[in-house]
């Protein structure tokens, strides 16, 4: 009996200092990387990460950067955007040895974009993992219910658990700044509120894609904070590359028709989708005859995708509603039959080639508003689409 005592009292010792020696390598690395700064949020997480790794390097600053996003990257020193290619499904784990490796480099800063979404894995990752000098909390706003929530105040308590202890933290949310304020308060942290009013029309120039005043305001404060001349890092930013599901609008053109196509697939709750319609509806670049509301759907994300059909009812209205994805039956009473356009609906097994052609079939000068769910087979639809780009 004392062996098997013996035994598995050194088998805990073991472990527990295997553990510590993990921890104190850990902590070595993110003595290296003397910047660290953290993105969380419900909405614009990744292009701030670009739009903030960007000012820091227009500034001299060596950075490297991860964006999680809808197609995670790494952003190396040098600005150029590496793929990352995982063997498994995503872990926050993920951020630990990211860290690591960015730490043999000795970079005056990371920029991490956060990839946890349940409440737990989000104190982990920032309270153990990053250890941020420089918090960001984008918004907050009604997405990942069912992990974060079903009230905006649970989501934001959520969110404020990437909030540091004596660091600083950066955000735009107004309507429950509040609960960031009351957590940072407690933590020693000190708060800066942004908002877009300072940005302007020509601020806004020279971005080649639709970037949001709000991204700009935030990453300008953080940048601004580290002692970098506001007009030093817009120049940079200006030069980043845009997240892979950054809102754009494609000129098609199909069988001598015009249409554009409004990429607003990583907008995917009902109160982002609202805002990129209001931005672009009366864009002066956007001229257009007609509105196809096409949404992509995931069966797992029910909740969401009602939100979103009833905003296209309430908001949109359009002439044409294309709908992908399964069990589309559930839809049909509560939404589509009171769409006052034509409805077209598609299981996910129809060829993204078909669906492209058949979008493209519609009367010319149309507008296409493409929402929901960019991932899988959202890609692929873009990626037909784009064959028909002319710019």
């Amino acid at each position: 009996m004392d062996v098997v005592v013996f035994s598995l009292f050194s088998m805990i010792l073991a472990v527990i200092a295997a553990l510590t020696g993990e921890w104190l390598v850990h902590l070595r690395a993110l003595k290296r990387i003397p910047i660290r700064i953290h993105i969380n949020g419900t909405r614009g997480k990744s292009s701030v990460t670009r739009l903030i790794c960007a000012g820091l390097r227009e500034a001299g600053y060596s950075v490297l950067g991860k964006t999680t996003g809808s197609d995670p990257r790494i952003l190396d020193i040098q600005g150029k955007d590496r793929k990352i290619h995982r063997l498994q499904n995503p872990s926050i784990g993920e951020q630990v040895r990211f860290l690591r490796y960015f730490g043999q480099f000795k970079p005056q800063a990371v920029v991490l974009e956060c990839m946890a979404v349940q409440p737990q894995y989000q104190w982990v990752t920032e309270q153990l993992m990053v250890k941020s000098t420089h918090s960001v909390i984008t918004n907050a706003r009604l997405d990942h219910v069912e992990e974060m929530g079903f009230r905006l105040r649970d989501i934001a308590m959520s969110l404020s658990n990437t909030i540091p202890f004596n660091g600083n933290l950066f955000t735009a949310e107004q309507e429950k700044l509040e609960i960031f304020e009351e957590v940072a308060e407690q933590r020693g942290t000190q708060v800066k509120a942004v908002t877009d009013h300072a940005i302007t029309h020509e601020d806004m120039q020279g971005f080649n894609h639709i970037e949001h005043p709000e991204n700009i305001a935030l990453s300008l404060a953080v940048c601004q904070s580290l002692g970098i001349p506001r007009d030093k890092a817009l120049t940079g930013m200006r030069k980043a590359q845009p997240d892979p599901g950054a809102l754009r609008v494609w000129e098609l053109e199909s069988n001598h028709q015009h249409f554009s196509l409004v990429n607003a697939f990583a907008a995917n709750d009902p109160q982002s989708t609202r805002t990129i319609w209001n931005m672009i509806q009366n864009h002066p670049s956007l001229k257009y005859d007609n509105v196809c509301a096409f949404l992509n759907t995931r069966a797992d994300r029910v909740n969401r995708s009602s939100q979103l059909l009833e905003l296209i009812l309430k908001d949109i209205r359009p002439n044409t509603l294309f709908v992908r994805g399964e069990h589309l039956e559930r839809f049909e009473e509560p939404f589509f039959s009171r769409v006052k356009g034509r409805v077209e609906k598609f299981p996910t097994t129809e060829k993204a080639s078909i669906f492209a052609q058949k979008l493209l079939a519609q009367p010319g000068n149309t507008l296409i508003f493409g929402i929901g769910n960019i991932v899988g087979s959202g890609f692929e639809i873009l990626d037909e689409l784009r064959k028909y780009r002319v710019k």
